[in-house]
């Protein structure tokens, strides 16, 4: 039985533009200083790191991952309440859990050109119109306006309307300031605008998608252990130290959190990690074999 998408009808706003139209702007989402002081943290990072090479990334464009790791207040963003949970509902219906998918800081300087109008879910090769596999928040660090860039949005162009053609209607030029943000859905049509000002784009996105997918970013990489460790116990299970069932992802069997603490020190066995579902059906077959002894 084909799963079924979460209803506009019984959710609150933003969820409910969210599915109606593929994308939401959260007004104010965090305080305009809380973002000052990230694109304080992360200025170094935007002045030594290099322009992109290629088309879709963009030759005047800079972009850096791993802000958890640079950046202490980069938690706030990706641990925001009212967008985890606007995630959480969207992707549930695919997943036991969810996971982080990225954080990347973006810097579009003057003369980069309009982005190529994409859907990110596009970079898995999944069945498409029947399945949300992320959810992407931009986040800007500087105002966001028609002429720097900003990001473009087809209204009404996800869902079951990313197998259709391209829409023929123009974008919506999406306007923010630092502390707004911009939620939606990976299979949105989407892109950068060109920046035709004199001054540089800086931003950053988030996205979340379904647990048991191949992240953009490599997480584990990104904040191995050492760096975990020191993450909120909900912030390291979102990056990738928990199972995400049945035993998805785990470590010599076990949930990959036993990193975090004081590393095994010799051998460990394997722990069930399984749905209630598939908990009960495990259940009756050994008490069924254990009868039968």
């Amino acid at each position: 039985m084909a799963t079924r998408l979460p209803s506009a009808e019984t959710v609150p706003d933003p969820t409910r533009q969210l599915l109606e139209h593929g994308y939401c702007v959260l007004s104010g989402a965090l305080p305009a200083e809380t973002i000052g002081g990230l694109d304080h943290d992360l200025a170094q990072a935007f002045a030594v790191t290099p322009f992109c090479q290629g088309g879709f990334y963009g030759e005047r464009t800079k972009r850096f991952g791993r802000l958890l790791a640079r950046s202490p207040r980069a938690a706030e963003l990706v641990m925001h309440p009212v967008i985890l949970a606007i995630a959480e509902h969207i992707l549930a219906p695919w997943c036991d859990c969810i996971q982080l998918n990225l954080t990347q800081a973006i810097a579009l300087h003057p003369r980069a050109l309009t982005q190529l109008p994409h859907r990110d879910q596009d970079m898995w090769r999944g069945p498409t119109g029947s399945i949300e596999y992320l959810v992407n928040v931009m986040w800007p660090f500087t105002p966001y306006r028609e002429m720097n860039g900003t990001t473009l949005v087809w209204p009404d162009s996800h869902g079951a309307k990313a197998i259709e053609p391209s829409p023929d209607t123009a974008p919506i030029a999406i306007e923010l300031d630092p502390g707004d943000a911009l939620v939606f859905l990976g299979s949105t049509l989407h892109g950068a605008g060109g920046n035709r000002s004199f001054t540089t784009r800086r931003g950053a996105i988030v996205s979340y998608c379904l647990g048991w997918l191949k992240p953009y970013e490599n997480q584990w990489l990104a904040y191995p252990p050492e760096t975990a460790r020191h993450f909120a116990p909900e912030l390291a299970a979102l990056v990738g130290y928990r199972q995400h069932r049945p035993n998805l992802g785990n470590y010599e069997g076990q949930c990959p959190s036993i990193l975090l603490h004081d590393a095994p020190t010799g051998p460990i066995g394997a722990v069930d990690a399984l749905r209630p579902d598939q908990q009960a059906l495990i259940a009756a077959h050994v008490d069924g074999q254990r009868e039968r002894e």
